[in-house]
């Protein structure tokens, strides 16, 4: 999401809900901040939401990643 609001407008009704949800990292912007996807689940599926967490992490090693250098940095 381009600001927090934005953010906001996404994330909000998910937790007003009782859904359970999960950020995950995807990538690097162009200036070299981090980009995410929300994981949302059915209801009272929270096992379900942190093994697809946790399978996205072990097929892409997220961790292992660094951002790139910054602009002008």
């Amino acid at each position: 999401m381009d600001t927090y609001h934005r953010w906001m407008e996404v994330v909000t009704p998910v937790s007003l809900s009782g859904s359970p949800a999960m950020s995950v990292p995807v990538g690097f912007g162009a200036q070299g901040l981090p980009m995410g996807v929300q994981i949302i689940g059915k209801r009272q599926a929270d096992l379900a939401v942190l093994q697809l967490a946790y399978a996205y992490e072990q097929a892409t090693q997220w961790v292992q990643r660094r951002p790139p250098a910054l602009l002008g940095a």
